[in-house]
């Protein structure tokens, strides 16, 4: 029995994702550069709930584009998101993308000092004199980079803040939210690596479309 109708033209097949969405989604709240992020964790996600928890500080989408065009180093909390990063269109900007969490160092010292490799990792990116944030599972590596500036010892140009799960996810995030940073992030327990590269690769698109 044949299969009915379908779109295999990658382009065509997005173009489409995206009027669905428009279509669902309807009126909301977002400006014309918030929206493409929002969009696009929806569109990664087939998840509606994010055009009601996705949340961003004021000027956050400007601030995440000119650190991209700065060549900012990023740092990412877990490999998953790294993987989910377009690494082309990142070295188009002269960035680089990093990833401490599993270097056998980092492991070392977290064990030695009973806390989370994420934590630990998130104190090598800031001390590496990385600019943006991404943060799709650790809270504890949210937590520590609100620490740290709290301290006076980071500056971040943007934190993409959407650690997923039960324990401390929801906490770090209010705490993003009240921290006065440039921020992207979304209430509540829902997150995750690919939220988390799905908002760079928005932003990345964004600046190389404004630029």
């Amino acid at each position: 029995m044949p299969f009915g109708p379908t779109i295999i033209d990658p382009a065509a097949i997005e173009a489409e994702s995206f009027r669905i969405i428009e279509a669902e989604v309807g009126v909301h709240g977002f400006d014309a550069w918030q929206w493409p992020v929002v969009r696009r964790i929806i569109h990664t996600t087939a998840d509606f709930d994010f055009a009601q928890v996705t949340f961003f500080a004021p000027g956050a989408v400007a601030a995440g584009i000119a650190a991209l065009r700065r060549g900012e180093k990023v740092l990412c909390d877990t490999h998953m998101v790294r993987a989910g990063v377009s690494k082309p269109r990142l070295a188009g900007f002269g960035s680089e993308l990093v990833c401490h969490v599993a270097d056998p160092e980092v492991a070392r010292e977290a064990r030695a000092i009973g806390v989370t490799r994420s934590l630990v990792a998130m104190r090598r990116g800031v001390a590496e004199g990385c600019g943006i944030f991404l943060i799709g599972n650790a809270p504890t590596a949210l937590f520590e980079l609100l620490e740290l500036v709290r301290a006076g010892k980071a500056n971040p140009s943007l934190v993409v803040g959407v650690p997923v799960g039960f324990v401390g996810a929801a906490e770090s995030k209010a705490a993003l939210l009240s921290s006065g940073l440039p921020f992207i992030t979304c209430r509540g327990r829902k997150g995750g690596s690919a939220i988390a590269a799905a908002i760079l690769n928005a932003l990345m698109i964004l600046a190389a479309e404004e630029g």
